[in-house]
């Protein structure tokens, strides 16, 4: 049997055999959806989106561990990973300055402010600078308050924009469960939007988020209760919605902005209830360590401790936001306990 060789493909008919092999390759580099991934300012905001967008999309955190968005810079990468993004997730220009420039240009639709959200402005807690962080029967109104310093408070205003700037509200919103739980409701309206073929998926995750952070706050309302009468000074003024939220009794804290160190008043109104042992605790943290803390604590019983607002280490994934609370109920729980 002879066989015939095959006729060569017209130019055209090559040119379309062409175009359907790179179309089919592309596709399969994209797992069969032209989707980007997701990018958020900090970690905690990671945890939440990397649990809604779960099996869904990638997720990823613009600031590395040990930054903090009070001082933080953008590099040229990042500002390209921004624009590459089909999504970003941030508090508002109260919390992360730095980026308001680079998200003004960017499509509304691509860009969710959590702290501008409907659902979530009605939850903001009153800041530090509207005179007291919250209306808590446990915060002493005229004590531990650096922001009742007028060195310190003159300081605050001379920064001004050159700095993390705390306007009316706290915007630490990421350590309060109900607008974590709100937030996640946005994120996952969102990704649905752009995504509506992966609904069953996107939903079952939200429920997921929701089941698991109502279990995991019962919990950790367990394992602070012992300790919620034990009072304490923090570093830096971002915990209200955390201590209101599970009834803790914080004393104060050394300053508002951690850029600027507290005046020498408002370290004399710590060092005395220190010296009178109305505190446990002193906690610092991670991205801040400053030695103005052990100066303070040094000739009492104080504790000091450390406290992770933004869950260094912690992977992204399914169940990120719940360990980063759980992580931070321990960070509390280590300290306070060692004098019940």
């Amino acid at each position: 049997m002879r066989i015939r060789p095959m006729k060569p493909c017209p130019p055209l008919a090559r040119n379309k055999l062409r175009l359907l092999a790179l179309t089919g390759l592309t596709l399969a580099s994209l797992g069969g959806q032209a989707w980007g991934n997701v990018v958020t300012s900090v970690r905690p905001l990671g945890f939440i989106a990397a649990a809604i967008a779960d099996g869904v999309t990638s997720t990823e955190v613009l600031l590395p561990d040990g930054a903090s968005p009070h001082d933080f810079a953008l590099r040229p990468s990042d500002v390209q990973r921004l624009k590459s993004a089909d999504l970003v997730i941030w508090v508002g220009p109260e919390m992360e300055a730095f980026l308001t420039k680079p998200l003004a240009g960017m499509a509304p639709g691509k860009v969710i402010s959590l702290a501008e959200l409907p659902t979530v402005t009605p939850l903001l807690m009153k800041g530090s600078e509207g005179h007291h962080q919250h209306e808590d029967p446990h915060q002493p109104q005229n004590q531990g308050h650096p922001h009742q310093d007028e060195n310190q408070a003159h300081d605050d205003h001379e920064s001004g924009e050159e700095h993390h700037h705390h306007g009316e509200y706290n915007m630490h919103i990421w350590l309060s469960p109900d607008i974590a739980r709100q937030s996640a409701i946005a994120i996952h309206d969102r990704l649905l939007d752009l995504m509506p073929e992966k609904k069953r998926q996107l939903d079952d995750n939200l429920r997921f988020f929701d089941q698991s952070l109502t279990k995991n706050d019962k919990n950790i309302a367990t394992m602070l209760a012992p300790v919620s009468g034990k009072g304490y000074f923090v570093f830096h003024d971002a915990y209200g919605y955390f201590e209101t939220h599970y009834g803790l009794t914080p004393l104060g804290y050394f300053t508002v902005n951690p850029e600027i160190q507290p005046g020498a008043q408002a370290l004399h109104k710590i060092r005395t209830q220190l010296v009178e042992q109305k505190a446990t605790c002193i906690f610092a943290e991670p991205q801040f360590r400053p030695a103005v803390i052990n100066a303070v604590a040094k000739g009492t019983s104080v504790h000091t401790g450390t406290l992770d607002p933004l869950g260094m280490g912690i992977a992204l994934d399914k169940g990120s936001y719940a360990n980063f609370l759980l992580s931070l109920s321990n960070q509390y729980v280590s300290c306070l306990e060692k004098n019940i």
